[in-house]
């Protein structure tokens, strides 16, 4: 075995891995794919890159392009809709419309397409039959990845393996070469969904079932109604006059705001400049025992601090000033973690000349901001060790904190009552920390002072907490320990008005706000809507929604005016799930998209233009005819998968290159085919299809490609009939969410769990594994003279 084998063999166990482990994202993975091969030596420059050139990355976006017109000028919506009406109301027959539905779109438009498009249609069908969406949403999904192979342009893997055999020269895969076998597979695939799948397929109409959308449904989905919970401002207040945003209820509370009553009327989701009044009873959506655990301040008794800065080197402290250099744009001081690494705690950041001494922890830094870190001697020279060369560091009298930063002035001590519920509670739990961004310096009790406490010392009565922050943040602690709890102030259904509702939200496969935090989304500040929940995998999360990160397929609940929600329907990022005729389509322009994308499909089965010219014409025509615009086509085109593909496109090449396809095609294959070729086509099927599991369909494809050219080479084998099972078992993948990105996108709306996707796909991948084993040997013969 070579050196070069041993390479690559390498880059591919470390490009597996980071797929199976997910650390890295894919797109960033491929890269990092492509920059070993080139340092390696074991591709130059130009062959490294090459795969960004291939005509396999250009029919790609061109077939992206051509899916996203056919969806925005309401072409796949009509056509589905149309056939979905005609289903009936049993779930049968919506099973099979529903399914033949996709498969035929997802023949020629991308399979996430398909799926992002016709889940809302689902969703409305499954809500006016009282059928419960988990018995449709996986038949969706199966039945896009079930239609991509039916075409070449049905699907990423299929494109990719026909440009392989070009690349080999030989004659590539023809448009419809796919079908036979596809639509067989797809006919089986129904088949079995609407017997023996419909039954493996759950029933749920428990909190992850989207069968309604009354406001009272929707509550018990997301588990709303257990955690509202209303307030009343005291007379007095420091609140009183303030707006909802100064009162930073919100921030401080981790809550939502939803309604407010004031003598007598509802004010529903007031907006952020809206002033409080005394009297006024406030609806509130979140965590109350963030509150409860605050009023448990009651009684504490607040004085100035009389203990002066100069005291706390005598404790073994002392005070330093880092400078951030180069590289350190877009972190956060939770990012640099200094309490578990360092035993240091930040006090203070200072940026352009302007101090901020608490909410520190989102606080965004960059090159220039200075740092205050306080700690023991050796916590801070560790510091000092840990820092980049770029980073300035300084180490900082009491004096200079004092005139620098202003620490002293904002120092106060509070004392733990004899009775209070915070004696014994760890001082994490107190929420001081989380509600305002307040640091304990220290606890004195009993003549003895702990410096810089963590989370876990508990707090004693009669302790006094030298504590550091604002003045209004103290006031602001006062008055939300005299705001008086009680019961909501309205039903979910009363905040239901003629102008005022609720709607479920996703964000779209290609969205680039997918893996952002929700408040980056401003979606309150854009819209005026709130978000109430959001359903991850399994479950709901209804509380520090703010700094969530959202992933594919997340739901979110949100409430505010009826035109707002319209509004961000209309957005393309986002699929609105609880109004499917949002979407404003370009209806007058749908017969001349559905005539391009028959010119593309008539050019190519002719033979006048291959497909990677006449997709990209055809993609051209599109934005030229006004179907869709320059912009739009960019955002249908993903960045990520051309980056995947060209990626791997560069490994696939150095397989090749290198000798380790043929290797691995004369040992484990060839081991296969001394039991008969239907063995060598079943372990190739299976082996693929299990692959397609836990990493991108397209990258499985690329990998495969070379190790079933090799293959046909040395057995003597028919090379289409090796690539065409390679592609076929590169779309099957129907056993965990995480296989395809449409099997993400329905997940949280149908409430399945991971074991769903396993139960109904391995029969169905069986099922698929016969119709192969059955047909491809009639269909593509072996036998290397079948072309």
């Amino acid at each position: 075995m070579s050196l070069s084998i041993v390479l690559v063999l390498a880059i591919l166990l470390m490009a597996v891995l980071l797929f199976l482990t997910e650390r890295l994202r894919f797109d960033v993975s491929a890269m990092l794919v492509l920059l070993a091969l080139t340092l390696t030596g074991l591709l130059s420059f130009e062959e490294a890159f090459a795969g960004f050139s291939n005509e396999a990355v250009v029919t790609v976006a061109s077939v992206l392009v051509l899916s996203g017109a056919l969806a925005r000028t309401g072409v796949a919506n009509m056509i589905g809709d149309r056939v979905l009406q005609v289903a009936g109301n049993s779930t049968t027959g919506l099973l099979i419309a529903m399914m033949t539905t996709v498969g035929i779109l997802s023949g020629f438009m991308n399979d996430i397409g398909v799926t992002a498009l016709m889940l809302p249609v689902v969703v409305d069908m499954a809500r006016r039959t009282q059928c419960p969406p988990s018995k449709l949403l996986i038949p969706l999904a199966f039945g896009s990845l079930l239609g991509g192979m039916t075409t070449l342009i049905g699907t990423t893997p299929n494109i990719l393996i026909s440009a392989a055999l070009h690349e080999a020269g030989l004659r590539p895969f023809q448009l419809f070469d796919f079908s036979p076998i596809g639509y067989a597979a797809l006919g089986a695939g129904i088949l079995y969904m609407v017997t023996l799948g419909q039954r493996l397929l759950p029933t749920r109409r428990s909190p992850e079932a989207r069968e309604s959308v009354s406001p009272s449904s929707l509550a018990e989905r997301f588990g709303i109604s257990g955690v509202l919970f209303g307030v009343t401002v005291p007379e007095d207040s420091w609140l009183v006059g303030r707006t909802l945003a100064a009162s930073r209820l919100g921030s401080a509370l981790g809550i939502t705001v939803i309604s407010l009553h004031r003598e007598g009327r509802q004010h529903v989701a007031p907006q952020p400049g809206f002033r409080l009044r005394s009297g006024d009873t406030v609806l509130m959506s979140g965590r109350g025992e963030l509150l409860r655990a605050l009023q448990a301040w009651r009684n504490l008794e607040l004085a100035e601090s009389e203990m002066p800065l100069s005291e706390i080197p005598a404790a073994g402290l002392g005070f330093a000033e880092v400078t951030l250099g180069k590289g350190r744009a877009g972190a956060t001081l939770a990012d640099w973690d200094t309490r578990s690494r360092f035993g240091v705690s930040v006090l203070g950041v200072r940026q352009a000349g302007q101090v901020r001494l608490t909410h520190l922890s989102r606080l965004g830094l960059g090159e220039g901001d200075h740092l205050l870190v306080v700690g023991s001697q050796e916590g801070l020279q560790r510091l000092g060790e840990g820092l980049s060369p770029e980073d300035g560091y300084r180490l900082l009298s009491p004096e200079e904190v004092e005139r620098e930063y202003g620490l002293d002035r904002r120092l106060k001590e509070v004392r733990v009552p004899d009775g209070s519920a915070l004696d014994g509670m760890p001082l994490a739990e107190t929420q001081l920390g989380q509600a305002f961004g307040l640091h304990v310096l220290s606890i004195r009790r009993d003549h003895a002072r702990l410096w810089l406490p963590g989370p876990a010392d508990p707090l004693r009565a009669n302790d006094i907490l030298l504590v550091e922050g604002r003045r209004s943040d103290f006031a602001l602690l006062g008055a939300l320990q005299e705001l008086e709890p009680g019961p909501p102030a309205s039903t979910i259904e009363a905040l239901s008005t003629e102008h005022h509702g609720f709607a479920e939200f996703m964000l779209q496969p290609r969205s680039p706000q997918l893996r952002a935090r929700v408040r980056d989304l401003l979606i309150r500040q854009r819209y005026g809507l709130n978000v109430l929940a959001i359903w991850h995998g399994e479950r709901a999360f209804r509380s520090g929604l703010a700094d969530r990160t959202l992933e594919l397929g997340d739901t979110l609940l949100m409430h505010g005016p009826r035109s707002k929600i319209e509004e961000l329907a209309s957005n393309p990022d986002f699929i609105c799930l609880t109004r499917a005729d949002a979407t404003p389509y370009r209806f007058k322009r749908a017969p001349l998209a559905a005539a391009i994308m028959g010119g593309v499909v008539l050019l190519v089965l002719s033979g006048a233009l291959p497909i990677y010219v006449a997709a990209p014409a055809g993609a051209l025509g599109m934005v030229l005819s006004r179907c869709l615009s320059m912009e739009e086509a960019y955002r249908y085109i993903s960045l990520r998968a051309i980056l995947l593909i060209a990626g791997m496109l560069s490994l696939g090449r150095a397989m090749q290159t290198s000798g380790t396809a043929e290797l691995i095609a004369t040992t484990a294959l060839g081991w296969l085919a001394s039991f008969g070729t239907l063995a060598l086509i079943g372990g190739l099927f299976l082996v693929t299809a299990l692959s397609a599991q836990v990493m991108p369909t397209a990258a499985v494809a690329v990998l495969m490609a070379p190790i079933g050219l090799s293959t046909a080479d040395n057995l003597g084998l028919s090379p289409h009939a090796i690539l065409m099972t390679v592609a076929l078992g590169s779309s099957c993948a129907f056993l965990s969410p995480v296989g395809h990105p449409v099997n993400l996108l329905v997940m949280g709306v149908g409430g399945y769990r991971f074991t769903d996707y396993a139960r109904v796909g391995l029969p169905l991948l069986l099922v698929v594994f016969l119709v192969v084993l059955l047909l491809l040997p009639v269909v593509w013969p072996l036998s290397p003279d079948h072309p």
